[in-house]
């Protein structure tokens, strides 16, 4: 099943809403969460199906520091369960998949929107501000990465000077987002040399890199100097993260671990079994 973030929605609400806290019960029993070396987190879409602040509490009691992808006016609502927001959106104009850094017609909306949206993040210590290269609609790659870094050097100041930093996320363009333009670690990573931020960095998408490249512990291992923020999903499908798919999530996570790496890793499968359950053996999987 390959599904969109906003397929997913119309998926997730298949779940009925008895099932949704079956799991809940027993991780308010017991943190999923043992070592902790490495942060996990998981992102709010794809658990639209359960209420906000519901989810946020069984996120905490599963002993998790944070959740992503929410949008501003969330911020605060996940400070109140004691939760980090990862990864946030920056607010209306920030960019969208098919519409983002790759576009000149955008750059004073996007820069706009990140002016505002940066000081916000700081102020509600949120970390990391998501944004996307977009899709090519006939652009060639050189001029769509002279694009994306010319945006991005208009930005990074803000972030610098607040403490914040800006992800720009890798997908597949084969599977979820046909003609997405960052399909590709080299091409993200040729942004960020132009860019050269240490607040401006790459949000590495395994489940899509996966798709679109393989070969992700030596991927990660040498452009960890360009990943700020890691997500998850199970391949084939964008599933849970179990026997049924490919990956060796044990392996991966050690790996990225062992980089030195100090940021979130944030879980973005959808579930088709109950999925606080579901979620609950991804966090315990990925504990290293």
């Amino acid at each position: 099943m390959a599904l969109s973030r906003r397929d997913a929605l119309r998926t997730a609400g298949a779940v009925a809403a008895g099932a949704v806290f079956a799991g809940s019960e027993t991780s308010a029993q017991e943190k999923a969460v043992k070592l902790g070396r490495l942060k996990q987190s998981v992102c709010r879409w794809c658990y639209q199906r359960i209420p906000l602040e519901d989810f946020l509490k069984s996120v905490a009691d599963l002993g998790l520091p944070a959740v992503d992808l929410l949008q501003p006016e969330e911020f605060a609502i996940a400070a109140k369960y004691g939760l980090t927001v990862s990864t946030g959106y920056p607010g209306k104009g920030g960019g969208t998949i098919p519409d983002g850094l790759n576009n000149p017609a955008l750059h004073d909306q996007i820069y706009e929107t990140f002016k505002t949206g940066i000081p916000f993040a700081k102020a509600a210590k949120v970390p990391n501000l998501i944004t996307f290269f977009g899709n090519r609609k006939g652009m060639p790659d050189d001029q769509a990465i002279a694009n994306c870094a010319a945006v991005l050097n208009r930005i990074k100041p803000i972030a610098e000077e607040h403490g914040v930093t800006v992800v720009v996320e890798l997908l597949n363009s084969k599977v979820n987002h046909k003609d997405y333009q960052g399909d590709k670690t080299p091409f993200g990573v040729e942004v960020m040399t132009r860019v050269a931020s240490p607040n401006v960095k790459l949000l590495y998408d395994i489940y899509h890199m996966q798709i679109m490249e393989g070969d992700i512990i030596r991927t990660i291992k040498d452009n960890k100097d360009w990943i700020a923020h890691y997500h998850t999903g199970g391949v084939p499908g964008r599933n849970e993260l179990d026997p049924t798919q490919e990956l060796q999530w044990p392996a991966i996570v050690k790996a990225i671990h062992e980089t030195g790496y100090t940021g979130y890793f944030a879980h973005e499968f959808i579930p088709v079994r109950e999925p606080m359950a579901s979620l609950r053996e991804a966090v315990v999987l990925c504990d290293v």
